[in-house]
């Protein structure tokens, strides 16, 4: 563990960044609170005085790297909530570098997670930084099912994720996200088959998958690929990741004018609930993984935090760029995300 419980919080007064701040406050770290916009940073650090008072505010900007360098002086670890990650990712990675401190992200863009696997990879590990990207109900949570269900096997046939959400209301940063990712595909999609990553003109295909109970069968749209399919794919050798989501939550988040999501409690989590299902088939056997929750958004806080407690209480499998079901035990993870997540296993 570091020495001053002290984790720098970039994009803190930001939707996931908010609920990052609180969950590292209720597990008795001190979130240093880093941004843009000095104003939000200190009406942040105020709405939290009555738990913890004086927390850290520190004005950052990407694009000034001496700026980056004070808000994670002291600091045992970063978590980057700020996206488009294409921008961010990059310049807080190498302020960790130099700091020499672990690095934790929550980016959903699948481009971005492959990018900091691509460029940090071999600097990350000869520094002995541990670098994690897409900590987060994408990237994060589906890697650890699937990770846990394959059990000691280290390859499968096939690896499926399938995603119901009542709803999807974006956040500013996801629409944001959204948008980078269809510049630089042009209009295309991705695809994970053959082991690989690649581009398609086509229409995305559509089916209906048998969720388990509450939910059932539902109409889904198929290949939705997710950075889960950049996590899997790094320490899992399969020629096929393949996703689906929902067809309401996919016409929710598309939708022109997509409401935010409203905060329903205290917590400012908002109503909306999940299932995701892992199904991984392999020499003609099948095993599955149940994941349980409520609000996406809320609930890549304590994947975040969690990934960052194990890193800094040397909990982590090695040093560089790795994603969670590589570096951390999978089913003891996930048990500790209750009561946020609840999970299932089935043969």
């Amino acid at each position: 563990m570091g020495t001053s419980g002290q984790v720098a919080v970039l994009g803190a007064y930001g939707h996931t960044g908010r609920f990052v701040v609180a969950e590292l406050l209720e597990r008795g770290l001190r979130p240093v609170l880093c941004g843009r916009d000095t104003g939000r940073l200190d009406a942040l650090a105020g709405r939290h005085s009555g738990v913890r008072p004086g927390l850290g505010v520190r004005p950052a900007t990407v694009g000034d790297p001496a700026s980056l360098d004070r808000a994670l002086a002291g600091a045992d670890a970063v978590i980057n909530c700020a996206g488009p990650f294409a921008g961010t990712a990059s310049p807080v990675i190498e302020a960790a570098l130099r700091a020499r401190i672990p690095y934790v992200d929550v980016a959903g863009e699948v481009e971005a997670v492959a990018d900091t696997f691509t460029h940090f990879a071999e600097r990350a590990e000869a520094a002995g930084v541990t670098v994690v990207p897409a900590m987060a109900f994408f990237g994060g949570l589906g890697d650890l099912l699937v990770t846990a269900a394959l059990g000691d096997r280290r390859s499968a046939d096939e690896v499926f994720l399938a995603y119901a959400l009542s709803s999807w209301h974006p956040t500013a940063g996801t629409r944001a996200s959204s948008a980078v990712s269809r510049e630089r595909r042009e209009g295309r999609r991705l695809v994970h088959a053959d082991g690989r990553l690649e581009l398609r003109t086509d229409k995305a295909p559509t089916g209906r998958w048998s969720f388990p109970a509450p939910v059932g069968n539902q109409d889904v749209v198929r290949e939705f690929t997710t950075a889960d399919s950049v996590t899997i794919s790094r320490h899992v050798s399969v020629p096929v990741v393949d996703t689906c989501m929902t067809s309401g939550a996919v016409q929710d988040v598309l939708a022109p004018g997509a409401p935010a999501p409203a905060p329903v409690d205290d917590l400012g989590r908002s109503a909306q609930t999940f299932l995701v299902e892992a199904v991984v088939r392999s020499g003609g056997a099948e095993r599955r993984a149940v994941a349980r929750g409520r609000d996406i958004y809320a609930v890549s806080a304590p994947l975040a935090v969690e990934a960052v407690l194990r890193v800094l209480g040397g909990r982590a499998r090695r040093a560089g760029v790795a994603s969670a079901g590589e570096l951390f035990d999978a089913r003891d993870f996930l048990a500790s995300l209750a009561p946020h997540v609840s999970v299932e296993f089935a043969h």
